[in-house]
């Protein structure tokens, strides 16, 4: 697996991982958002989406003792859901055409920083209806797109929670999120083992930016870090696309 792919390649997932990662760390999100339509220009789709499942796994795992520490009870809930929705979004996945998928991948990352890079609103409302809601999309965007990002981000953001329950809870739902992606690859027979290995070759680039991110954390005005992650993002898609028709 990592000898199919030259230096450039390489180094281009070591950036995009390091990057991703300062994000993961900053905000507590955004990870897979950047670094799937990313590794999805160099690796067919199923691929991108389960290396970026190795890489999610791994770092929560580094953390794990104060995630389980911070995390809000209704974490649980929706890592349940995405449990038993995740294999749904992945069949979806392993049934579209490589440029298809691109393209859904990427408009599902645009999609997220489109909400994000809007005004803040009000506290949500969050019923059991609301967290239920939440789990079914995670789980099959988990699935499809290795992004379970998109619903759970404003189901915490958008609340009058501390910031560091916020992202702890994020940060566990992610971990558990991608652990059912992998084992989902596996029972269905998608997952090369040879892709753990190219994540532990792009897991430093990954603590390291992670690390940073998250002494950042804090430090950077918010506007500043919502224009500069929609650029990067917005390149990332619009590359996505550029390949899913050329």
């Amino acid at each position: 697996m990592i000898g199919e792919y030259g230096a450039a390649a390489i180094l281009s997932a070591l950036l995009a991982a390091f990057g991703s990662a300062f994000v993961r760390g900053l905000t507590g999100f955004g990870m897979a958002i950047l670094l799937v339509p990313i590794l999805a220009l160099a690796l067919p789709p199923v691929a991108a989406v389960l290396l970026a499942n190795f890489l999610s796994v791994f770092i929560g795992l580094s953390e794990i003792r104060r995630l389980l520490r911070g995390a809000e009870r209704s974490a649980w809930i929706i890592i349940a859901l995405v449990a038993v929705t995740t294999p749904a979004g992945l069949y979806l996945l392993s049934i579209t055409t490589p440029d298809i998928a691109r393209v859904v991948i990427a408009l599902i990352a645009v999609s997220a920083f489109f909400a994000i890079l809007l005004p803040r609103r009000g506290a949500l409302d969050h019923r059991p209806a609301t967290t239920g809601a939440v789990g079914v999309m995670s789980g099959l965007m988990t699935g499809y797109a290795g992004m379970p990002g998109p619903p759970v981000v404003p189901y915490y953001v958008g609340r009058d929670i501390p910031r560091e329950v916020a992202k702890a809870s994020m940060m566990l739902i992610f971990t558990c999120a991608s652990s059912v992606g992998l084992a989902s690859g596996a029972a269905m027979g998608v997952l090369d083992w040879h892709l753990g290995l190219l994540a532990l070759l792009l897991f430093p680039a990954v603590l390291l930016g992670n690390w940073l991110g998250d002494r950042a954390s804090g430090r950077i005005e918010d506007r500043t870090w919502r224009t500069c992650v929609g650029l990067v993002l917005g390149g990332a898609a619009l590359a996505a696309l550029w390949k899913a028709f050329a």
